[in-house]
């Protein structure tokens, strides 16, 4: 099963649709939020996708799966759960406390999407900037 796509680009539909989406896509038009994280396995290799590109653009979409921007990747990188580091974490615009912080928070939210996430796990850190 292929993600999304609209207008030719693939989608970013970021969090779980509802409450979460509108105040991480609150986060991004303000620009706060630049990056976001995936997990290599489960939402990449389980739905046959390749990692996003430097230069690709992907249709940022709301609850109702209507566009409300467009982001450019600025840098994609796969590293273990485990090495997440600060800068990452700060670059979600999030308002994280630690990047201990950041691991339980998204510890939470893919084990309540059903994946299991341990040290070792790859995460997809993908960063992006809004265009005008």
């Amino acid at each position: 099963m292929a993600w999304d796509r609209l207008d030719g680009q693939r989608v970013l539909g970021l969090g779980t649709p509802g409450e979460m989406r509108d105040w991480l896509n609150e986060r991004v038009l303000g620009g706060h939020k630049q990056a976001t994280a995936g997990l290599l396995g489960a939402d990449y290799q389980a739905e046959g996708e390749p990692l996003e590109h430097i230069g690709e653009l992907l249709a940022l979409v709301d609850s109702q799966e209507r566009r409300i921007g467009t982001v450019e990747v600025t840098k994609v990188e796969v590293v273990p759960f485990a090495a997440v580091d600060w800068d990452f974490a700060q670059a979600e615009g999030e308002d994280f406390r630690s990047v201990e912080h950041w691991r339980e928070v998204h510890t939470r939210y893919f084990t309540d999407s059903g994946a299991s996430v341990a040290d070792d796990t790859q995460v997809v850190c993908l960063h992006f900037r809004l265009l005008p």
